[in-house]
């Protein structure tokens, strides 16, 4: 049996369980153990008109950005062409309705979570990603966990819900361990100890108390964890043992399908695909099902102190 699992939850059938809040608890203690929780089409309603108007748009529009982003909380497009206004107010009349459609679903397929979460971006993937000509740390073709620069989660995880709505052709990624045994074995490495020792350290607390004051002017506050988890992210893209000689298990999402993973939790490239929807949710500690299984713990259990406000 593969090492990572593969889960087939078909809709409807997949979450209207006789039980459904037992069968919601389990889908999520899935997640939170690093498993992918896959669909063979499309959960949520998502209309084809939809699908055919992403399509059809020039490519050359996107040619600045890496994806187009929809802020949900503020209704903001980013990354979009100018060329032509009616195209942008229906990409983000789309990208709207996109995000609306998913939050929805995922308020009964995963009920521990519903309205804990922070909703955050979500995207729209226009480029083939096999052969891009990217910096290292920018390249999705390099096995990496994610974190985000400008949005420090304090803890809180990753969960990300991708769709392929390309036509023809699957999206491929590859996967490594969970991040567990990444951890273990690479962690010290990448100078764990180090960011531990600035979480005991009075810039630490003097930081925190000025932090809704750096909030204000727009500077980040990250934790020792946020920031070790962005140096891990670069540190695992630069690691040319761990990108050649860890084994990786392939997975091919076919056109139509959808999938769910907590991205920070499981080491994962894009080799290949074009044209794939993402909406992104940061689910805090306190709703999880399994919170021991999560990256903080686990970097926590390792340094033997807090990382985390």
């Amino acid at each position: 049996m593969a090492w990572m699992q593969i889960s087939d939850y078909s809709h409807p059938a997949g979450w209207s369980a006789a039980e459904p809040d037992a069968a919601a608890r389990a889908y999520c203690s899935q997640l939170e153990r690093g498993e992918i929780l896959y669909f063979p089409n499309i959960p949520f309603d998502f209309p084809e008109a939809d699908r055919q108007f992403l399509l059809s748009q020039k490519q050359s529009g996107f040619r600045h950005h890496k994806n187009v982003s929809y802020r949900p909380t503020s209704d903001l497009l980013r990354g979009a062409s100018n060329d032509d206004p009616a195209d942008t107010q229906r990409l983000q009349e789309l990208m709207r309705s996109y995000s609306r459609s998913v939050t929805d679903f995922l308020r009964r397929f995963l009920r521990p979570y519903a309205d804990k979460w922070k909703l955050d971006y979500a995207s729209f993937r226009p480029l083939e990603e096999q052969g891009r000509d990217l910096p290292v740390h920018k390249r999705n073709d390099l096995a990496h966990v994610d974190a985000f620069p400008s949005r420090p989660t304090n803890g809180a995880r990753i969960l990300r819900v991708f769709t392929n709505i390309n036509p023809t052709a699957p999206r491929i990624w590859e996967v490594i361990r969970p991040f567990e045994k990444v951890a273990q074995r690479l962690a010290p490495g990448a100078g764990l100890d180090r960011f531990a020792k600035e979480a005991g350290s009075p810039l630490r607390s003097l930081r925190r108390g000025i932090s809704p004051l750096l909030k204000v002017v727009g500077v980040p506050d990250r934790s020792p964890y946020d920031k070790f988890m962005l140096h891990f992210h670069d540190y695992l893209k630069e690691n040319d043992d761990f990108q050649k000689n860890w084994e990786k298990q392939r997975i091919e999402f076919p056109p139509f399908s959808t999938w769910m993973v907590y991205t920070d939790t499981v080491p994962h490239a894009v080799m290949s695909g074009q044209f794939a929807l993402e909406q992104t949710f940061i689910v805090p500690i306190d709703a999880m099902v399994s919170p021991q299984s999560s990256p903080l713990k686990v970097l926590e259990g390792l340094c033997g102190c807090k990382l985390a406000n």
